[in-house]
Parts: C-alpha cells; sequence; structure tokens
C-alpha cells in the first residue's frame, strides 16, 4: 500500500512539473512544449505494447484542458512562428486523440477537463472551479494547478461562452476563414467523437444496470452541454442556430470569434526582415499575440474565402464540392449532421434535459425547409439520413413533408412508417404550393422515405405501390407546371429546380422497378 501511494504521489510530481516553471523543470529547456507533451504521450502510451496491457498513466484533468487549447490556439496554429511551435498543436490533439482511444471519455473523465467557464467566473473565484456532470462544483487541486494565462484565463474553456459558442463560431469559420477552419474543423471533430462516445458508453451503463436510480446519461458531457439557466425555447433556438451557422453578418455576430483578433494572421516579412518574437506558453509569454497596439502592425487580416459557384444539377454528374460549399464543404456538413443526430439522441431518451423531439423538430424545420434546393437535397438525402437512428430519421422526413403536402394528404395514425403509411399519406400528394420548389422538395422527402423503408424494413412491389409512385410523380408535375407560368412562377422558381424535380422522380420510378425485378427474381 505504502509503495504504491509513493509511486502515485510521484507520478503526480512529474505531471505537475511538466508545465510547470521552466527555470524550474526539466523537461522544459530551449522549445519547451514539444517535450512535454511527448512526455505525455510516452507515459500513456507505455504500456499499450506489455502483455497485458499495463494501465496507461493519464495526465490530470486540467492538463488535458490545456492540451485542448494548445490545438487551437491561434499562436500556435495559424500564426506559428515556426514549425517547431505548430508541432505543438499537432502534438496536443495526437494526445487527446490517444486519451479517448485508449482510456475513453468516462474512465479519462473528460467531462472534468472540457467543463466551460468564464472570465467573470475567475475573478469572482481567484481560480477555476470545475463542473461535475451532477452540476456540483468542486475546488481546484492545488498539486495539479497550472500557473499559465493558456491553462486559466487564456484557455478555449474561459474565452468562449459555451460550446455552442465554439460551434457557431468554427462553422462561421468554415465560410469565412478557411484557415482557422482547418484548425477548428480538427478540434470539433474530436470533440464530437468525444460527445458521441460518452453519450454511447453511458448508454449502454444504462442498459447495464436500469434499475438504479438516476439515468446514467445524466451524467453525459452533452448533458452537460445543454444544461443551462437559459429559457428552453431560448436555448433550443441558439444551439440549432450555432449549428446551421452560415457565415452570415447575424451569425458572425451571435457567434463571433474565441479569442481578440483570432482570424487576424502574422505578416510574412516586416521592412524585408522576417518577425521574430519568441513564443514561450510555459513562460506564459504569447509572443505577439494579444500585446495591445505595439503588435497589432504585425498583423494582418486572413485571405477571404472564394466566393463558391452556384451548384446546378446536371444530367449525369453533380459537383458535391459545390454543393456542400455553402456548408462549408463536405466536413462540415458531415459535422452538422452529427450534431444534429446527437441532439435528437438526448431528446428521444431525456426529453426533460433539454426539449422533447416535437419541439426539436420543429427548430430543426424552420432551418431545413427554407434552404435552397442544392442545400435541402444534402440535409435530406439517404447518406445523410445515415447519421441518425431509423427512428429519428423517419420523424424528421414527416415533420418535413407534413409542413409541405397538399391539404389533402390524410395525417399518418402514428410516427412508424409502413408502407401502407407511404402508399396513404404520402407517395401520392403534391406541394401544398404550385412552387416547382416545394414540389420537388416533397419528391425529395418520399425519394428518402422510401429509401429508408427499403434498407430498414423492406418494400414489396405492388400494382397499389406503383400506382402511389406513378400518380404523386404526375401530380407535383402538374402542379410545378403552373408555377413555371406567367405572374404564378414564384421566386427560385425555374429549370434548374425541375431538373431535381424530375431527377427525383426518376430515382423513385427506378427504385420501385428495381424492387419489383428483384421479387420477380426471388420468385423464379
Amino acid at each position: 500500500m505504502s509503495s504504491a501511494s509513493n509511486a502515485s504521489s510521484t507520478l503526480r510530481k512529474v505531471f505537475v512539473s511538466v508545465f510547470a516553471d521552466p527555470g524550474k523543470s526539466p523537461y522544459l529547456m530551449d522549445s519547451p512544449d514539444v517535450p512535454a507533451l511527448n512526455l505525455l504521450i510516452s507515459l500513456l502510451t507505455i504500456g499499450t505494447t506489455s502483455t497485458p496491457p499495463r494501465p496507461a498513466f493519464l495526465a490530470p484533468a486540467q492538463q488535458i484542458a490545456l492540451a485542448a487549447t494548445l490545438a487551437i490556439h491561434p499562436s500556435l496554429t495559424t500564426r506559428a512562428q515556426s514549425e517547431d511551435t505548430f508541432q505543438v498543436s499537432v502534438l496536443a490533439i495526437r494526445y487527446l486523440r490517444l486519451v479517448l482511444h485508449l482510456v475513453g471519455p468516462v474512465n479519462g473523465k473528460l467531462q472534468d477537463a472540457f467543463a466551460f467557464s468564464t472570465v467573470e467566473t475567475f475573478s469572482r473565484r481567484g481560480a477555476r472551479r470545475r463542473t461535475t456532470g451532477d452540476g456540483a462544483s468542486t475546488p481546484k487541486d492545488d498539486m495539479n494547478t497550472l500557473d499559465l494565462k493558456l491553462a486559466n484565463t487564456g484557455s478555449v474553456w474561459v474565452n468562449a461562452q459555451d460550446f455552442w459558442h465554439v460551434v457557431g463560431w468554427a462553422f462561421n469559420c468554415s465560410l469565412l476563414h478557411p484557415r482557422r477552419w482547418e484548425r477548428w474543423s480538427l478540434w470539433l471533430q474530436y470533440m464530437i467523437d468525444v460527445l458521441d462516445q460518452d453519450w454511447t458508453l453511458r448508454a449502454h451503463m444504462q442498459e447495464q444496470d436500469s434499475d438504479d436510480g438516476e439515468d446514467a446519461r445524466q451524467g453525459s458531457i452533452i448533458v452537460q452541454y445543454l444544461s443551462k439557466n437559459d429559457t428552453t425555447a431560448r436555448q433550443e433556438r441558439r444551439i440549432v442556430r450555432a449549428i446551421f451557422a452560415d457565415g452570415s453578418q447575424k451569425s458572425a455576430a451571435e457567434f463571433p470569434e474565441v479569442w481578440r483578433n483570432e482570424t487576424k494572421e502574422r505578416k510574412k516579412e516586416n521592412d524585408g526582415k522576417k518577425i521574430e518574437t519568441k513564443l514561450d506558453i510555459a513562460a506564459d509569454n504569447w509572443g505577439d499575440y494579444m500585446n495591445g497596439a505595439s503588435s497589432s502592425s504585425d498583423l494582418e487580416d486572413s485571405p477571404p474565402p472564394q466566393s463558391p459557384s452556384k451548384p446546378t444539377p446536371k444530367s449525369g454528374s453533380t459537383d458535391i464540392f459545390d454543393i456542400t460549399a455553402p456548408f462549408g464543404g463536405s466536413v462540415s456538413l458531415i459535422l452538422r449532421l452529427r450534431l444534429l443526430s446527437l441532439l435528437s439522441s438526448v431528446c428521444a431518451f431525456l426529453p426533460r434535459t433539454f426539449t422533447s423531439l416535437p419541439t426539436l423538430y420543429d427548430v430543426f424545420l424552420e432551418h431545413i425547409r427554407p434552404l435552397p434546393l442544392p442545400q435541402f437535397f444534402l440535409i435530406v438525402s439517404p447518406s445523410s439520413m445515415q447519421h441518425f437512428h431509423p427512428a429519428a430519421a423517419s420523424c424528421i422526413m414527416q415533420v418535413i413533408l407534413r409542413s409541405l403536402l397538399a391539404s389533402a394528404a390524410p395525417l399518418p395514425r402514428c410516427d412508424d412508417v409502413t408502407q401502407e403509411t407511404l402508399e396513404r399519406c404520402y407517395l401520392p400528394y403534391p406541394a401544398n404550393t404550385g412552387s416547382i420548389s416545394d414540389n420537388a422538395k416533397v419528391s425529395l422527402c418520399v425519394e428518402t422515405l422510401l429509401r429508408l423503408l427499403q434498407k430498414h424494413i423492406g418494400l414489396e412491389w405492388s400494382e397499389t405501390l406503383h400506382d402511389k409512385v406513378e400518380k404523386g410523380i404526375e401530380a407535383r408535375e402538374q402542379k410545378a407546371k403552373k408555377a413555371g407560368k406567367g405572374k404564378g412562377k414564384g421566386k427560385g422558381d425555374g429549370e434548374e429546380e425541375r431538373v431535381w424535380l424530375r431527377g427525383s422522380a426518376a430515382r423513385i420510378s427506378g427504385l420501385v422497378e428495381l424492387v419489383k425485378n428483384q421479387q420477380e427474381a426471388m420468385e423464379e
């Protein structure tokens, strides 16, 4: 017992010395942070090659939190003064991923490391106090305290209002600041991986011990990020706005940069000479960053992003890169879908924590329905819906469809989609307007519902299925024809929208024909 205690105490001292005063630490010499992070990585992975694997030596929560800041801070990424400085951010994200892979979010207590605070909290308390999953505050451990600005008031956990501020800003960067997005995309992808794994592990814990009081998922990090004091209606809309952040002036004002002058970049030359200002994080020296007017002449605005060309679907080809540009690219789109899916899961199992599923999907609808057809397609396409649980994908499609369908369409008896429900309530009907765009959106939603049913339950060909499909295709085509004539032509109604409508119709007919051929082949 005594030797184990001594070993633990020695290890704690090693961890503290990693980011200690460089004058006192054997690990912080000329290039302080690269050796420090390499040491943390070595301590974490040293036992993975042994048989059986030995327990991982995990850094304290405040050092893990610091690594998350090092991975994204502009002085170490877009304004890095050298390759060695940039390597600090590379090693930081590597360490974070190793923690997630080898230890996991629950055993690694990442809910403590990744808790957001505020500058006001620091000024009132004089030091950071982390919030645990159950909402109780615990004082910091003096043994593990890091007296570094980047670990405290300079960290991402303090400068950002909350996780959703970071989400909104990151997605704004995907459209406005490509170089910052290169770094934020890695950070955000990692954080979503953490949230997903943490939620999944706690869901498994709940299944294994379902009779033991509070739901284990209540302690998840995503619940921690959703549990704020703001009114529910304002909170849910702000969170979804963050996920759909589009780089507009309004969005940039609501989700501004995390650090002051974050998007400014270091000038390559100054009077013909390279700028050389030493950055020493361990000594709390940030170089030229946030040092007032004296350093502003060494910074310049980041280059503006190139304006994406308007996507035009052409027969035989679709430029996916052009289509995803309004979302900030394909990576940005996937991360947005993953966050929407995670919110859906939380509301399905813990509606009192955030909001009910119908309310959440109504907020989704406010953002999805007005989208131009190419972006609408990217959200509701079968490949996008794969990021959601099948039941959630089905419900979202039905919510959108009900807002678009003609009033003659009967309401389904329940949210569960069956072939009979499709044939009776959705397949034969056009949109409630003569807009080509609206009728194309109805067709795209019907197409996705058909594919969801085929994949998860199965479609059975019949004359009824064929007739209902063809009736709906004809009804939407005829109603849309009226929109293209004279004064009835609506905004965004033209040949491009008609290509989307007819392309979806062709895919629906092809799917039904494929089901028929497969069924006939099985009967032979």
